[in-house]
């Protein structure tokens, strides 16, 4: 079984990684329209 110092360090990864989604996700969507809106012209 994983210690608690281990879950702590987990969860901070976690929490972290999660965060970094949040923003690069629609960020991407934005770039990937933007293109889209490129080639269609």
């Amino acid at each position: 079984m994983a210690s608690g110092n281990d879950i702590k360090a987990a969860r901070e990864t976690y929490e972290a990684f999660i965060g970094v989604v949040k923003w690069t996700t629609p960020a991407l969507i934005a770039l990937t329209a933007f293109v889209v809106y490129l080639l269609a012209r």
